[in-house]
């Protein structure tokens, strides 16, 4: 019983961490861009469009499938969970559209993919950005 209320304890605590992380979309500061839209991001990031407005071609970023980050950014952006998006993707993929935003192997690859891709836009946890890294959107709770 006791170990039972410690992992749900647990559980909670790292729901409760995803809820309240400050999610940021950033962005290389090379590029020159300050904002974007929800919108725009949404079309990123949903393979509508991968244009930044500069014209350059948008390189989304998104994290790993295991990470809360994924699930919190996706809640946030379009209220959609993970089996959604994935479900979204499986068409998109099958009708040879488009295709799903680079995923990285772990949450901190994101931030130096960012600087090291062109175009390279991805989310991550505001305490891991860098000073070359611009944020272009806040994504609130």
């Amino acid at each position: 019983m006791r170990l039972q209320r410690c992992l749900l304890a647990l559980a909670l605590s790292l729901f409760a961490t995803a809820a309240r992380a400050e999610l940021v979309v950033a962005v290389d500061t090379r590029l020159g861009i300050t904002r974007l839209s929800r919108e725009e991001v949404v079309n990123i990031f949903l393979g509508r469009y991968r244009k930044l407005p500069s014209g350059q071609a948008a390189m989304p970023i998104d994290q790993p499938t295991s990470s809360p980050l994924r699930k919190e950014f996706y809640r946030r952006l379009v209220g959609k969970d993970l089996s959604e998006i994935n479900a979204y993707w499986a068409r998109l993929i099958f009708s040879g559209k488009t295709s799903p935003p680079m995923q990285t192997e772990n949450t901190e690859d994101v931030g130096p993919l960012i600087q090291a891709i062109p175009g390279g836009i991805g989310y991550l946890e505001r305490s891991q950005l860098t000073p070359d890294l611009r944020v272009v959107l806040e994504m609130a709770p």
